[in-house]
């Protein structure tokens, strides 16, 4: 299959690491793309729920693919969020053409863009770290618990149905936080001169122009990989969010994921081991 050509790719909320991570829809998706620039927005390794007990190869592949784009020299911005907030000690480091950092500004023909995860704008995150971490671990259940229903309403011909998404739609306090991270994100991006504010974080795809009495701009996110299944995607001075559809991806393609020559440097040899004691993360 011919890769598609992509300038700028922005995914985040990936979750590696946890059970509602959709790591092998993801791979697919990555194997289909010659991207220019790869931008994780945040929360791609959940370090908060890693453990030992749970890393299934899939999500190993996912980094190492990853890796791979920079071994090719494909700039890979890594852009921390919350639950993987540990590596923000280590920002600003760079390794090739990986870079590690908080936040991230390009100028995409002639307009500036603002990338951030977002979760500065999360009171919770801020104020109750504990309780954030708690409802972490909750979703993460709901999200499993959701994969066994979806598994039987399959097995009896049944459409699938989100756990999450129903109750969010059901509390207004739901929709009153999604609306006010867009509008801060918004505010703060138009009195700074951005054209482009682009989050994560809310898992909660979106493309809309926000206009302020002091000007527009317009607001992206790129959702996540654990339920919408969603990236943006810039070409030709526009953006666009990508939705998985596993229709476009019935065909498994034979893989070398990461496979290194023994001629490459030392840097191009990295792989997700070697990362992770360069920056001495150590998970317990």
């Amino acid at each position: 299959m011919e890769k598609r050509k992509v300038e700028i790719v922005v995914i985040s909320d990936v979750h590696l690491g946890t059970y509602g991570c959709r790591a092998k829809e993801l791979l697919k998706y990555l194997k289909s793309i010659q991207p220019q620039t790869i931008i994780l927005n945040g929360d791609i390794i959940d370090i908060w729920q890693f453990s030992k007990r749970y890393w299934p190869e899939t999500h190993m592949k996912v980094l190492r693919k990853l890796m791979k784009f920079v071994v090719e020299g494909v700039p890979v911005y890594y852009l921390t969020g919350n639950h993987d907030e540990l590596l923000r000690k280590f920002a600003d480091m760079q390794l090739g053409s990986f870079y590690l950092q908080n936040k991230l500004v390009l100028e995409l023909d002639g307009k500036k863009a603002w990338f951030f995860h977002g979760d500065i704008f999360d009171i919770t995150m801020q104020h109750s770290k504990w309780l954030a971490k708690l409802g972490a671990i909750g979703y993460d259940s709901l999200i499993l618990l959701n994969s066994m229903v979806n598994w039987c309403l399959e097995l009896f011909g049944k459409e699938k149905m989100s756990f999450s998404k129903k109750i969010k739609a059901k509390f207004k306090d739901a929709v009153k936080f999604i609306n006010s991270f867009e509008q801060t994100a918004a505010d703060l991006a138009i009195n700074s001169g951005y054209h482009y504010v682009v989050c994560g974080h809310i898992h909660q795809p979106e493309k809309r122009m926000i206009n302020t009495d002091g000007g527009e701009v317009l607001y992206l996110n790129s959702g996540d990989w654990i339920e919408n299944l969603t990236a943006l995607e810039y070409n030709d001075q526009a953006w666009s969010i990508f939705k998985y559809d596993a229709k476009q991806f019935t065909k498994e393609e034979d893989v070398e994921y990461g496979q290194l020559s023994d001629g490459e440097d030392l840097q191009s040899k990295l792989d997700v081991q070697t990362l992770l004691q360069k920056i001495k993360l150590e998970i317990a």
